[in-house]
């Protein structure tokens, strides 16, 4: 029944559509399966053996624990950890912490690159997750270079909503999961000039907020 759960939790996740259940179902039994609570830390780089994460409920920051400073917010269907696979001496700087309860399935990294060398589909699509991260961290590095603080500030807001939330009839609502600290990591900026672009940007009736919910109004 284990099994079968942790098959069930695993449907979800585009990278393994292409394995079929045999290879799945063997998958699953080399799989551990952990329910955390909200504001837990998942070790990822201190941990006795690398490892590969698959969120299936919740949302989760990685942080760079040396610096303490969000690096980017992973939600549920998503992989995380995978840095291990490519750069084992930067995953050591790599921390979780879950941003809501959440559900995790976890895998030795050198199980998952054995897995990875016998199914192409798998490989190819866990260096397309960790290729879009090079991209994103890029992207936040020409942000930097051409943007000013508020556009900066503004686009993330734009950018998390569109990812995180949901349409709906006035407004595309995404649970605020963000402190002011964490936004002015991700942007590069200060936590007042967060403040400030977001009571702007309230005033100006383009968002609206509060402890639980941030919108893009239509």
């Amino acid at each position: 029944m284990k099994t079968l759960t942790k098959y069930w939790f695993l449907e979800g996740f585009s990278l393994f559509r292409k394995l079929g259940m045999p290879t799945m179902m063997k998958m699953c039994e080399l799989l551990e399966m952990e329910h955390i609570d909200k504001g837990k830390i998942i070790e990822i780089g201190n941990r006795d053996k690398k490892s590969i994460f698959f969120l299936k409920k919740g949302s989760v920051k990685i942080l760079n624990s040396s610096r303490n400073t969000a690096k980017y917010i992973v939600k549920k269907g998503n992989i995380f950890g995978e840095l291990s696979l490519y750069d084992e001496q930067a995953a050591i700087e790599e921390q979780a912490i879950t941003l809501e309860d959440s559900i995790i399935c976890y895998i030795e990294s050198d199980m998952m690159e054995a897995l990875m060398e016998k199914h192409k589909s798998l490989k190819n699509g866990v260096f397309k997750v960790y290729g879009l991260r090079i991209k994103k961290l890029e992207r936040r590095l020409e942000d930097l270079i051409y943007k000013d603080s508020k556009t900066r500030i503004s686009d993330f807001i734009y950018s998390y909503v569109k990812e995180f939330g949901e349409d709906k009839t006035d407004r595309i609502e995404a649970k605020n999961l963000l402190s002011h600290k964490d936004i002015a990591n991700l942007t590069n900026t200060s936590r007042q000039t967060v403040n400030n672009v977001l009571s702007g940007l309230r005033k100006d009736n383009r968002i609206d907020y509060n402890t639980r919910e941030i919108s893009i109004l239509k």
